[in-house]
């Protein structure tokens, strides 16, 4: 759920964090950026002047004095900060009246040098395994493809500490996925650690607080080490498709420890930990967990453990850390849980259980009669077939089975810890006893971005399509944005991404994600700038497809306007220049043909086939055109003019290769209009020749749509913009094959990968592909946010800093609201439409104006807060366009009237 902003009763300051993270524990860098967000229920209030001071140990490091202006953000200036160390800071604002707020928060710094890091890496040592001898009546089930996979590997290590703890850290990361234990107690709330990176390049390392389980005396750390990304499987074709960055997993982690008397205990992983196996017999993110209970190991991770036969020295593999770096992003969680809503009993011990929901994550298994070897199969699947079973042909390779065996010993909970499902039902076989809904529990798994954006109106079935772009988003937002949760892929397709930014953005905050997937891709670019199909870059030897490698330019871009943060477009400059000079080169006549990688065109798109010469030259124009606004706002004004003018160029080569006299685009499709029309390339004249054909041709179509992934974001924003508000309507409210309401009439609680991804004359779609759980054809959502609620911004703004509230009713809709947390604070829009009469409520958060346009058939019947607009202070009246009355106004909360 969306945060409410504080109850407030002056400007004051809240939502504090550093590196755009609340209260974070091991920041990477020196001199972090500190933002916060405002409030105020004063009209027209604005932060006049700020002050930041930061703090070690109550004594003032940096003092930026009282400073002049309404940002919300401020590099620390002073001396650069020392690793290893916890602050304090604090940002005073002052408002238009004078009076003055303040507001505190915390971090603490990571491990800046490499010299710093006293711990080894660690692994499996098979040199030294003694023989396990497990119970004779073991039944360890295993797929054929698991069975490459080692078994995870639970560690532990020891230690005293000869004084009272003040402040203790633990520093970790993996080669694989890592949990971490400290006497007895899981450490954190963070899943699947360390998260996906590019590891050939880096790996990030979590901080933890564990001052409250450490104490004087004996203690112990412990970690379970399993595959992940590092050695497991990923992406298609599993047999082949394991061990991608090494062979098997490994830990390194430094636990610092600060005592009262100024000392400090540092304990690392080196071969003094003692490492064996477990009740954990596999775990794969694809394949699943089995888990056997027989063998729990009892207080492994507890002081006074008496280490028993089994238990071995680790095997040290080194100290390089050059490719350990400090996290920055937000990491995986458990956000939610979910009952079970059925329990269909399918035989002797079979059931299938219906969460009401597909998600990505595990379940919860409470067993309360098993008998010690009973063994209970967990298969999961987002569709179930016509006579109840689960549909699970579209998981291609992946088991996505999880398994587990009683120790026989009373009521017991299994939960996997180191795989992840994409799945609505789950089929339960070998259950003793009778299943009930409150023995199953779906925990939904995703990064835990913050919720940012809200939007509900007055029509059920559009609030249903909302909430599938949503639990789309969550169940690919799964420390990369991937493209489903399900089968053998998961993988970082780059214009699935691009496509979905917009929308993803209105929903959570992806400022931190989405900058730190941009990083994976920098390192996969190829030295003449092609960048390939998805990142973190493997599978797929495709580089420099359009719309794909596109995201090079438009990921970057996006961030910048939607966060007004510049360092993500000096940290993206070389990756969107070496991008655009890569097409360049290769197509100097600027139509691009040449070197177009793996050139899926529109992405399924149905019943037509976009010319693939003109979404790729679109798409061409597009990033030179944001290379020359990133140069423009980098300061580098030769580069913006080069860049600029290529753009230039090569609309007009557009123009001239596929566009006719009487604005027909090549090709004729859908998409084909939407491209040129959406990023500007075709002559005044001719645009509206062009909306004429794209109407046309949904016309046609019986008002139907053909789009695919290019396409789809773009229909519903450009027919509003050019005056064809109802047939956008007609289209969201559609319930017909093709449409976003066929998946929801037919059962669909996320948005499908495919627009036939099941339909009443052939069933289920292509099992080659067939994800249930997608997000690219729900990139309408930032249409429901911009046009529909009305929150959006000037071409010229950034951070939302000039908002435009532009609400547009239609369709069947009586009603429509939406909040959204801009960098400033939150705003907000309502309408609705009752007797002839509409109603617009506005909150403008302070520091930023607004330009409202209130629709009304009369202008000279709205009002604010029951006065003419004309006579309330601080609104200007531009006066009436289009149906529209459009005035400006300062921050603050407003409520318009007039005649519908």
């Amino acid at each position: 759920m969306l945060a409410d902003p504080p109850a407030v009763a002056a400007l004051t300051p809240y939502d504090l964090r550093c590196e755009q993270l609340t209260d974070p524990l091991g920041i990477g860098t020196a001199r972090p950026r500190l933002s916060w967000r405002l409030a105020s229920p004063v009209r027209g209030d604005r932060q006049e002047a700020f002050r930041v001071r930061v703090e070690r140990d109550g004594v003032q490091v940096w003092d930026s004095g009282w400073r002049p202006g309404d940002p919300t953000s401020v590099d620390h200036g002073g001396a650069p900060l020392t690793s290893l160390t916890d602050y304090a800071w604090h940002v005073e604002v002052r408002d238009v009246a004078g009076a003055e707020t303040s507001a505190s928060a915390r971090f603490a710094t990571g491990i800046f040098h490499p010299e710093e890091w006293q711990a080894r890496w660690i692994e499996h040592d098979y040199d030294t395994e003694p023989p396990f001898e497990p119970p004779v009546d073991r039944v360890e089930p295993r797929s054929e493809r698991s069975s490459t996979l080692a078994a995870p590997r639970y560690l532990r290590r020891s230690f005293e500490l000869p004084a009272p703890v003040v402040r203790a850290r633990v520093y970790a990361t993996a080669h694989g996925l890592y949990q971490l234990n400290a006497n007895g107690r899981r450490v954190g709330t963070d899943e699947l650690t360390p998260g996906w990176t590019d590891y050939r390049y880096r790996v990030a390392y979590q901080a933890y607080d564990v001052t409250d389980l450490l104490h004087e005396g004996e203690n112990v750390l412990g970690a379970v080490l399993a595959e992940g990304w590092w050695s497991g499987y990923v992406g298609w074709d599993t047999r082949s498709q394991a061990h991608h960055y090494g062979k098997k997993p490994q830990l390194l982690a430094q636990l610092v420890v600060d005592h009262p008397d100024g000392s400090r205990t540092v304990i690392g992983t080196d071969a003094s930990w003692q490492e064996r196996t477990g009740p954990l017999r596999f775990a794969d993110l694809l394949m699943g967990e089995s888990y056997d209970a027989r063998l729990e190991l009892g207080d492994w991770s507890s002081p006074g453990y008496e280490l028993g036969k089994g238990w071995a020295p680790a095997g040290e593999t080194g100290a390089d850390v050059s490719t350990v770096v400090a996290a920055s992003t937000d990491p995986v969680r458990v956000t939610e849980d979910l009952p079970a809503v059925s329990v269909d009993r399918r035989g002797e011990g079979r059931y299938v259980v219906d969460l009401g929901q597909n998600i990505a994550g595990r379940i919860r298994l409470r067993v309360r009669a098993a008998a010690a070897g009973d063994r209970i199969r967990l298969r999961h699947a987002e569709m179930l077939e016509a006579d109840g079973e689960l549909y699970t042909a579209n998981l291609r390779t992946a088991d996505a089975t999880d398994y587990f065996v009683s120790a026989g010993t009373g009521e017991e909970i299994f939960e996997p810890s180191f795989t992840l499902h994409g799945f609505r039902y789950v089929e339960i076989d070998g259950y003793p006893g009778e299943l009930t809904a409150e023995d199953v529990t779906g925990r939904v798994l995703h990064s835990d971005t913050p919720v940012a954006g809200r939007f509900e109106c007055s029509d059920p079935g559009v609030n249903r399509l909302l909430s599938n772009i949503r639990w789309g988003q969550r169940g690919n937002f799964v420390s990369v944005p991937t493209d489903c949760p399900q089968r053998d892929e998961r993988l970082g397709w780059t214009a699935d991404a691009q496509i979905f930014l917009p929308t993803a953005a209105y929903q959570a905050d992806v400022q931190t994600f989405f900058a730190n997937w941009l990083e994976d891709l920098a390192v996969a670019q190829t030295p003449d700038g092609a960048v390939p199909d998805v990142i973190p870059h493997l599978i797929t030897g495709r580089h420099g497809t359009p719309a794909w490698s596109d995201a090079a330019t438009i990921v970057p871009w996006t961030l910048y306007r939607s966060y007004g943060d510049e360092r993500v477009l000096r940290q993206a400059w070389s990756s969107m220049r070496s991008w655009v000079d890569f097409v360049h080169q290769a197509n100097p006549d600027l139509i691009w043909r040449n070197r177009t990688g793996g050139h899926y065109g529109d992405w399924l798109q149905v019943d037509v086939i976009t010319d693939r010469d003109v979404l790729a030259t679109a798409y061409f124009a597009r990033s030179a055109e944001l290379t020359a606004a990133a140069a423009q706002v980098l300061g580098l004004r030769d580069e913006a003019a080069a860049y600029g003018e290529l753009h230039d160029r090569i609309a007009a080569a557009f123009v001239a290769e596929f566009v006719d006299a009487e604005g027909k685009v090549r090709g004729d499709t859908q998409t084909g209009y939407l491209l040129p029309l959406a990023f500007g390339l075709l002559p005044e004249d001719l645009e509206q020749e062009a909306v004429k054909h794209l109407v046309a041709d949904l016309e046609r179509r019986g008002r139907s749509l053909t789009t695919g992934f290019a396409g789809v974001a773009l229909l519903c924003p450009i027919l509003a913009r050019y005056g064809q508000l109802e047939l956008a309507y007609d289209l969201l409210h559609d319930d017909r094959y093709p449409s976003w309401g066929y998946s929801i009439r037919h059962g669909a609680t996320t948005i499908w990968e495919r627009w036939d991804g099941w339909t009443e004359e052939q069933g289920f779609g292509p099992v080659a592909m067939n994800s249930f759980n997608h997000y690219s054809l729900g990139s309408v959502g930032a249409w429901l946010y911009s046009d529909v609620a009305g929150i959006d911004q000037t071409p010229s703004s950034v951070a939302f800093r000039e908002l435009v509230i532009r609400p547009r009713p239609g369709g069947r809709l009586d009603w429509a609201r939406a909040a959204y947390d801009t960098p400033s604070g939150r705003v907000s829009t309502r309408w609705a439409i009752a007797a002839g009469q509409l109603s617009l409520d506005v909150e403008v958060p302070p520091g930023t104006t607004a330009t409202v346009h209130v629709p009304t058939s009369d202008p000279a019947s709205v009002r604010e807060s029951d006065r003419p607009v004309g006579e309330q202070e601080g609104l200007e009246v531009v006066g009436p366009a289009d149906g529209v009355l459009v005035c400006r106004i300062p921050s603050g909360r407003y409520t318009f009237t007039a005649r519908s």
